[in-house]
């Protein structure tokens, strides 16, 4: 079913379909919304050999094309990694808009007593929101205790991280610091994370209980960060409510206000709002789109972009991909390429794209420092040594909580990227 109207931002007067009521997207033929059918799929092919596993294009809200090998992976639920990140936003704003979460609220009103100095209990929620919490960072050392995973409370651990800068005026990529916003969001609402997930927005939008998989730590609180494993199908649910303003079906899951917050960069960053990516250039997003570009962003190219000026949502899953001439050192800084590449030829491919070509990609010269990313205190602090640890907090207990063995939270068949396999406790669309 198509039905007519548009979207504030969006082009007028193409047809729309509308927000799926069971399991499968409404389609549209490319040149109904028009897209050249033929430049539409040797984008996708582009795709495909940038390891893009499942590729979903939308326009005017109907799925118009796929990649290859979507048959195959849609209902495989997939590590989203810090595309996480986003999703924990939008639960915020849910919790916000039902007056639980105040988002200039410090922490000292939600945390328990007794859990964080004075110092740490002064950060807001939006500095958590806004990756502006002062906190000294090391990506991957933040990272690593959650992939292996040893972490026993992520929240508590972000707790003992020293600061660097004033909550509030530098901006700093942190994972403690949405582990810690996973947390304070528990507390808001008064019940676990995924339950209030499950019932404000996954089951809304038709995303049952047993497609996906969220990891805990060890004393069962939800990983912000990352560790979202859900299917592509299901994702691009996740990236149509966003894209559609926050409705679904009529119904309205989280409000425009708290949308137009996140997709809004701060002081500090203009490409970071809440926990989103905003603005054409900012991390993966080409620097040649519309203004109003904004994006979800994780590891090995995991993403949802949206451009509401041209009412285009693109939704992707794979392994990195990235072609490059500088090795390891390329892969690893270039991660722009594959989406400008992709977006080149999928703008091209539309009849009314009002942006010139911008020509190949180039490698600017390699310039990031991979030190920044680890840092060794927070490492040691995992195990209760060094100066970052949480008073209290080891990998073997942490404020005499019962903590549970290291890798006992996933359900058979899912590791690091995916779940896959027969058994019936493994997660997935079935």
């Amino acid at each position: 079913m198509i039905i007519g109207g548009g979207i504030a931002g969006a082009m007028p007067n193409r047809p729309r379909c509308a927000e799926p009521a069971g399991r499968e997207f409404q389609r549209a033929a490319p040149e109904d919304t028009g897209v050249d059918s033929g430049l539409l799929a040797a984008a996708l092919d582009f795709a495909a050999s940038r390891n893009r596993l499942n590729v979903q294009v939308f326009r005017h809200n109907c799925l118009i094309g796929t990649g290859p090998t979507n048959t195959e992976t849609d209902a495989v639920p997939w590590n989203v990694w810090s595309v996480t990140k986003s999703i924990v936003s939008l639960l915020a704003g849910i919790a916000w808009d039902q007056g639980k979460l105040d988002i200039d609220a410090p922490l000292d009103r939600i945390l328990p007593p007794g859990i964080g100095d004075a110092e740490h209990r002064a950060i807001t929620v939006e500095n958590l929101l806004q990756e502006t919490s002062g906190l000294r960072v090391g990506a991957v050392t933040e990272g690593i205790t959650g992939v292996v995973p040893i972490d026993p409370f992520s929240a508590v651990q972000a707790l003992g991280v020293p600061f660097e800068d004033p909550p509030g005026t530098t901006f700093q990529y942190s994972q403690r610091n949405v582990d810690l916003l996973s947390y304070v969001i528990e507390l808001a609402v008064g019940e676990p994370l995924q339950q209030f997930a499950q019932r404000e927005l996954f089951g809304p939008l038709g995303i049952q209980r047993g497609d996906y998989y969220w990891a805990r730590d060890r004393s069962g609180h939800t990983y912000g960060y990352a560790h979202l494993f859900i299917p592509p199908a299901d994702l691009a649910r996740l990236g149509m409510l966003v894209a559609e303003h926050g409705k679904w079906n009529g119904r309205t899951i989280i409000s425009d206000d708290y949308l137009k917050r996140a997709a809004t960069g701060s002081n500090a960053n203009p490409c970071y709002g809440y926990l989103f990516w905003t603005g054409p250039g900012c991390a993966e997003n080409p620097e040649f789109l519309p203004a109003d570009t904004y994006s979800m962003s994780g590891l090995g190219l995991q993403h949802v972009f949206v451009v509401p000026s041209l009412d285009l949502m693109v939704v992707w899953t794979g392994v990195f991909g990235v072609h490059t001439t500088q090795g390891l050192s390329g892969q690893l800084q270039y991660v722009g390429e594959p989406s400008h590449e992709f977006f080149r030829r999928l703008l091209a491919a539309l009849n009314d794209n009002p942006i010139p070509d911008p020509g190949p990609y180039v490698e600017a010269p390699l310039s990031v420092d991979y030190r920044s990313f680890v840092d060794n205190d927070i490492a040691l602090a995992v195990f209760g040594l060094g100066a970052d640890a949480y008073p209290g907090c080891t990998v073997a207990s942490c404020l005499n909580l019962p903590l549970a063995p290291p890798f006992s939270d996933a359900p058979p068949g899912c590791l690091l990227v995916a779940c896959v396999g027969p058994d019936p406790r493994t997660p997935g669309i079935r």
